[in-house]
């Protein structure tokens, strides 16, 4: 079996039966400028830009693709017929849950404001004791909005900070979602982006949270309406937004976001750790042995599926 993978350490180490190779699988690897030539049997696909992925997946005699990616926006439309892919949102659940939960956690507790504070050298102590824009999630009522396996680990997480959580699926019917985002303190959207939930927080939906609400964006930019976000957080009828996707992305010089000063921005880094690439070849190994085996691997997406 001849499989593609990235031109990283990290993976030319599967090569090596003394480092935890796999046998019986014969490596080539791809860079951001390269791609081998010849048919390979599968590919691993990641950290690729479009022109490169395009040419990576007309790659002949493909049977498999694994994504290393939670998200297959990317992948969809672009995949041969017969294609079977797997994503890897296991490899990134926990990551994005504690970026959640971080950004949360931080807003709670103004470190933004006195992050600005300390960027002007200016001692900025609330003017009382009992400043309302400092809090604990303590009681809060926190909704997710793509309750998976993120969502799980997020409730985890949570749960000793003594939030009430609940979860929005595609199934809540729509009077009980607009329901659960009218007593929500905290609004994390954890969906991927698909026809459907694009655009799905406009200003219909922002009006329907309460005044002070914070807004949490850990899936895709565009479930957002950028101009009704920026309008809610401008007239004050929305708290705040802790946005590690935008829309645009990345969002240009002179956006009214930079400088919004209750949003925390972060430039879609909510997955990465510094043993990302590691657990991403771990991921890769085991999925190959899987498959060496007669097992299935994890993470088959279905036909029809958008995420």
């Amino acid at each position: 079996m001849r499989v593609l993978l990235p031109d990283l350490p990290e993976f030319r180490a599967l090569s090596h039966h003394d480092e935890g190779g796999v046998p019986g699988v014969t490596f080539d690897h791809y860079t951001r400028t390269h791609v081998p030539d010849g048919p390979a049997d599968g590919m691993v696909l990641w950290m690729t830009g479009p022109q490169i992925r395009a040419r990576l997946l007309a790659t002949p005699g493909l049977k498999w693709v694994l994504t290393l990616t939670a998200g297959i926006d990317h992948v969809q439309g672009a995949l041969p017929p017969g294609v079977a892919l797997f994503n890897a949102s296991r490899l990134h659940d926990r990551a994005v849950a504690v970026h959640a939960l971080s950004g949360m956690l931080a807003a709670a507790r103004g470190l933004h404001r006195f992050r600005d504070a300390q960027g002007r050298r200016h001692w900025d102590a609330p003017a009382l004791p009992g400043d309302s824009a400092l809090t604990t999630l303590d009681g809060a009522n926190v909704v997710l909005w793509g309750y998976g396996h993120i969502g799980r680990n997020l409730e985890e997480l949570l749960a000793p900070h003594g939030a009430h959580v609940r979860g929005i699926r595609s199934a809540t019917p729509t009077d009980e979602r607009d329901e659960l985002l009218r007593a929500a303190d905290w609004v994390v959207l954890l969906l991927p982006s698909t026809p459907d939930t694009r655009g799905v927080v406009n200003a219909d939906t922002l009006a329907l949270l309460k005044p002070g609400a914070w807004l949490v964006n850990v899936g895709r930019g565009n479930l957002i309406v950028t101009d009704d976000l920026v309008t809610a957080l401008r007239d004050g009828s929305l708290g705040g937004a802790v946005l590690d996707v935008t829309d645009p992305e990345p969002l240009p010089e002179g956006h009214p976001l930079w400088t919004q000063p209750n949003v925390i921005l972060t430039p879609h880094i909510a997955s990465t750790t510094t043993d990302l690439v590691t657990r991403g070849a771990h991921l890769t190994r085991d999925f190959l042995i899987d498959l060496q085996q007669g097992h299935e691997p994890d993470g088959r997406v279905t036909a029809g599926r958008t995420y």
